[in-house]
């Protein structure tokens, strides 16, 4: 189990728990579950609900959590996305142990209850079809209208169920639907739909089934065979509770858990919804589930992302009943606090410009020392190459600096971290375009280090990289997906699919690196000193070549936002 560095969570829902422990409730048991349909790939949404369930789990020595997926809908899942969910979990710290089911599992125990339910006058067939179906559910305002078919016998009822498990009618032709009340004022309670016809080989049963149950039915039923104690799950079903306790009371089951609504992560700048994200997946808006600027669990892994931060991130804006969007800025700023403890400190020169020391020997190489992460004592030192050649980040120069530039100019000298004071002395450029392509600086040599014996100043310290011994490499610049905070707003009339940034990406292919980096495997996390926090990429980097993802920028707005709160 990874845990975060801030105190034990402490929420509404754990409350709960905790009292129904003492009142021994539940006999002293506490089961959670966490239930998502293999239909993709999971978000940071989805982590909220991981940390939460699985939590509590961790927390109580006799609780468990179970991962059972909802694999009722056989179009729209696959084998890669069970897989893909049991990576993300055990990434994020957690173990389902022996406790991995699969509603599949219980196909045959949920026909039956459904039969039960026929037999009990409280389930019909229905051979409205769906349009047909929306217009008799009535509105919020006005009672729905009773099926023409909600008078069948049972006898018949049973007679078409089995009919339609047989595969004798084909898709939308028929559904069964629970008898409650279509002039409830939840729409959720006019008869809703418990069984549909779906004529597709599942990823388990394969063809033995042709009609699976509704997430309604099927999930509070799956909970009461599995002895769940707390079915913990997000505020839109909250209009569903009286269904879940409905099924459950009507099929008098031995256990009758306790659904419990929490409110979802919203977050600025993305979108959270499995179908939204499948639309850029699938409309090749991004490289795929894992790409570096999605919100699912694999891009963020694959971006730099720690689970430690995910974890603190989560326990900071807590659980609760209350709707909000959470500012993205605050989960980079528990990012940024979690690799500035656990990243390596390296130097990195993403757009090169040439500068040569003019009075340096041509001969002369030497080794510097530098400090891997000044926030652990224990990562010790490293050595860095000198030259008479290096590269410094062309935007640490300019010919005409304006006022507050502090940087490199014509005739201005600086530090070079870890080495020595340099001075321009020289701009050399291209002949046709004018544009800079060297600089030829001289070096103090009494100033190695970074300070002068003679006491004088420099007003700024600047990253370079020895050019006989960089690491020449691609680099690749993410930001915010959408340039938005609301992509899904519908104010503008546009789709959120308008909103992507078209500078989301970009990719520099010259990028000057430590030699040491070359080495630095896939996953590996790595602060470039002034620039960033940057990870290996673990799809495209090959032994010696490794490609870096920017996982954060160094400037925190998070800490920004917090210090103007607190003047206001």
């Amino acid at each position: 189990m990874i845990r975060s560095d801030s105190a034990p969570a402490s929420d509404f829902i754990r409350s709960i728990v905790i009292q129904d422990l003492k009142t021994n409730k539940h006999g002293g048991r506490v089961v959670t579950r966490f239930p998502p349909e293999p239909n993709g790939y999971l978000h940071i949404g989805h982590a909220k609900s991981i940390c939460l369930n699985f939590g509590i789990a961790t927390e109580n020595k006799s609780a468990v959590c179970h991962l059972r997926f909802d694999d009722t809908n056989p179009s729209k899942e696959d084998v890669e996305y069970v897989e893909s969910i049991k990576e993300d979990i055990k990434w994020l710290g957690f173990d389902w142990g022996e406790h991995l089911y699969y509603t599949s599992d219980y196909f045959d125990k949920l026909y039956e209850y459904a039969v039960q339910l026929i037999k009990n006058s409280k389930a019909y067939v229905c051979d409205l079809i769906p349009d047909e179906m929306r217009e008799y559910r009535g509105t919020l305002t006005e009672p729905g209208k009773e099926s023409p078919y909600r008078k069948r016998s049972v006898e018949e009822n049973l007679d078409l169920f089995k009919r339609m498990k047989a595969g004798e009618i084909e898709n939308g032709l028929r559904v069964l639907r629970a008898k409650i009340d279509m002039a409830s004022p939840n729409l959720n309670m006019r008869d809703p739909v418990i069984y549909r016809i779906v004529k597709t080989a599942h990823h388990r049963t394969e063809n033995k089934w042709c009609i699976y149950p509704m997430y309604d039915f099927s999930h509070c039923v799956s909970d009461s065979i599995e002895g769940i104690t707390h079915s913990n799950c997000t505020l839109e079903f909250e209009d569903h509770r009286p269904l879940y306790d409905w099924f459950l009371d009507e099929l008098n089951t031995e256990c009758h858990p306790q659904q419990i609504e929490f409110a979802r992560l919203n977050l600025t700048y993305t979108v959270m919804s499995k179908r939204k994200l499948l639309e850029l997946v699938e409309g090749g808006h991004v490289n795929g589930w894992d790409d570096p600027r999605m919100p699912t669990i694999s891009g963020l892994r694959r971006r730099g992302y720690t689970p430690e931060s995910i974890h603190n991130f989560l326990k900071r804006i807590g659980i609760s009943k209350k709707e909000s969007t959470v500012d993205i800025a605050l989960l980079e700023h528990c990012l940024r606090e979690d690799l500035n403890k656990r990243a390596p400190r390296v130097m990195g020169v993403l757009k090169p410009l040439k500068v040569v020391i003019t009075n340096y020997p041509d001969d002369k190489e030497e080794e510097l020392d530098a400090i891997n992460n000044p926030e652990d004592p224990n990562m010790g030192t490293r050595k860095i190459p000198f030259s008479k050649v290096l590269y410094i980040e062309q935007d640490d120069f300019m010919e005409d600096p304006p006022k507050k530039f502090y940087r490199l100019g014509p005739g201005r000298e600086i530090r070079l971290r870890y080495a020595y004071f340099i001075k321009c002395e020289e701009v050399i450029k291209d002949k046709h375009t004018g544009e800079i392509i060297e600089l030829r600086c001289t070096y103090d040599p009494e100033t190695k280090g970074g300070s002068a014996p003679d006491g004088r100043k420099v007003k700024a310290t600047i990253h370079w990289v020895s050019a006989k011994h960089t690491l020449e490499t691609e680099v690749r610049l993410y930001d915010h997906l959408f340039d938005t905070p609301n992509p899904t707003s519908t104010d503008d009339n546009k789709n959120f699919k308008d909103h992507l940034n078209p500078g989301s990406l970009e990719i520099l292919r010259s990028c000057r690196l430590e030699p040491s980096l070359k080495e630095a495997k896939p996953g590996e996390k790595y602060q470039f000193e002034r620039l960033g926090y940057f990870c290996v990429d673990t799809i495209d980097s090959a032994h010696g070549h490794p490609v870096f993802n920017r996982t954060v920028s160094l400037r925190d707005t998070w800490a920004k936002i917090q210090k103007a709160q607190k003047k206001g």
